[in-house]
C-alpha cells in the first residue's frame, strides 16, 4: 500500500535554465540564503532531506517558511514556474498504485521529470487526461489545481496537491509560426493576454479597441494585436515589417514613445481612453515605472502590459515599487529571459 509522508517547507520549479535567478531572488527577494547545490551519486542529482535540494530544476527547501511571504505581499517567487505548497513524499510499490493514491488526492496532475522519464509517462497514462502538448492561440487557462509531481527513485515521488499554477508545471507553450511574425516577441505578448484574462477575466484586444504599443519595431506585438483585430499606434524610431507599414489599422509614428503624453495619444487614437497600453522597450525599470505611473495618474489607459527589463543584477526594492500598484500582477513569462512582466487592470 502506497505510503504519504508529509514535509515542510516548499519546493519551487525554476524555469528553464532560471535557477540562478531563482536562488538570486530566494535570496535578494526573500533574505533566504540557505541554498546549497545537491551532490552527485551515480550520475543523478540526490541531497538528503534537512537541507535545501536540487532534483533538476526543482528545488526543495524544508525550512522555508510560509511567514516569509507576508514581507512580500504574500506573492511567490517569480522565477519559479510553480511552487510545492504542501509538499509530501509518496512512496509505492507499482505503477498503478502511484497512480491510484494520486487520484484519491485530487483529479488534475502534471509531471516534472529530471529522471525516469518513461516511468513517469507509465504514470501518468493512468491519471485523468490533462493536455501536456503545446497550445495554440488563443488559449484559456482553467483555473481547476494543477498539482505536480516528480519521481525521485522507482519507487518514491515527490509531490504537491497544492500549488500557485493552474498550468502543467506552470508553464504554457504554444504552436510557433515560424513564417508569419516579425519576431519572436509576439510569444511574450500571446502569454502575457492568455494571463491577463485568467487573471483579471479581461477578454483579449478585438476589433475597435485602441492600443498604444511603445518600441514596436519590428512588430511582433503589434502583429498579434492585429491578429485579433484593434488597432494600434505603434511608436518607435525604427519602422516595423513592411507588411504591418502597410495595415490601415496600424498607425506608426517614428518618435521616442515616452515622450508622448496621455493625451497626445488618446487624440491620435480618437478615444478618451485607450483599451491597452503596451511596451517591450528596453530601458531602465525606474524609467519605465515612472511612465506607468504617468498613465495611471492621467486615468487614460485600461489595461497595461510592460515588460520589465533588467539592467544587470535585480534591484528588488524597486520591483516592490512596481508590486504596489493596484490591480497588478508581476510574473515571469515562460516566454521571457531576464525580465519580468507586469499586468496592470486599470478599472
Amino acid at each position: 500500500m502506497a505510503q504519504i509522508e508529509k514535509l515542510s517547507g516548499i519546493a519551487f520549479l525554476a524555469f528553464p535554465e532560471m535557477k540562478n535567478l531563482l536562488t538570486a531572488e530566494l535570496a535578494g527577494r526573500f533574505d533566504y540564503g540557505k541554498i546549497v547545490e545537491s551532490a552527485t551519486v551515480d550520475g543523478l542529482s540526490f541531497t538528503p532531506f534537512g537541507t535545501s535540494s536540487w532534483y533538476g530544476d526543482l528545488l526543495y527547501c524544508p525550512d522555508f517558511k510560509h511567514e516569509i511571504f507576508e514581507n512580500v505581499g504574500n506573492e511567490l517567487p517569480y522565477f519559479a514556474s510553480t511552487c510545492m505548497i504542501e509538499p509530501f513524499i509518496l512512496r509505492f510499490e507499482s505503477i498503478g498504485e502511484a497512480a491510484s493514491a494520486l487520484k484519491e488526492i485530487q483529479r488534475n496532475w502534471a509531471p516534472y521529470q529530471y529522471q525516469l522519464f518513461r516511468r513517469a509517462s507509465l504514470i501518468q497514462e493512468k491519471l485523468p487526461y490533462i493536455n501536456l502538448k503545446t497550445r495554440k492561440f488563443p488559449v484559456n487557462i482553467p483555473n481547476s489545481p494543477m498539482g505536480l509531481y516528480t519521481l525521485l527513485d522507482d519507487k518514491t515521488m515527490l509531490a504537491s496537491a497544492l500549488t500557485n499554477s493552474p498550468l502543467p508545471a506552470g508553464r504554457i507553450q504554444f504552436e510557433e509560426d515560424h513564417e508569419n511574425p516579425p519576431s519572436r516577441a509576439y510569444l511574450k505578448i500571446q502569454e502575457s493576454l492568455s494571463l491577463f484574462r485568467a487573471f483579471f477575466g479581461v477578454d483579449f484586444p478585438k476589433e475597435g479597441e485602441k492600443c498604444f504599443e511603445a518600441g514596436a519595431c519590428p512588430g511582433g506585438w503589434t502583429w498579434v494585436l492585429r491578429q485579433l483585430g484593434a488597432d494600434v499606434l505603434a511608436v518607435d524610431r525604427a519602422e516595423l515589417a513592411p507588411s504591418l507599414m502597410e495595415d490601415e489599422h496600424v498607425h506608426f509614428m517614428a518618435h521616442d514613445a515616452f515622450t508622448l503624453k496621455p493625451e497626445e495619444v488618446c487624440s491620435l487614437l480618437e478615444c478618451e481612453k485607450i483599451d491597452w497600453l503596451l511596451s517591450d522597450v528596453i530601458c531602465y525599470p525606474a524609467r519605465l515605472l515612472q511612465w506607468i505611473k504617468l498613465w495611471l495618474d492621467a486615468d487614460r489607459a485600461k489595461n497595461i502590459i510592460c515588460t520589465i527589463k533588467m539592467q544587470g543584477a535585480i534591484d528588488w526594492p524597486l520591483i516592490a515599487e512596481f508590486a504596489k500598484i493596484p490591480s497588478s500582477r508581476i510574473v515571469h513569462l515562460n516566454y521571457n529571459k531576464h525580465e519580468l512582466t507586469i499586468l496592470i487592470h486599470n478599472e
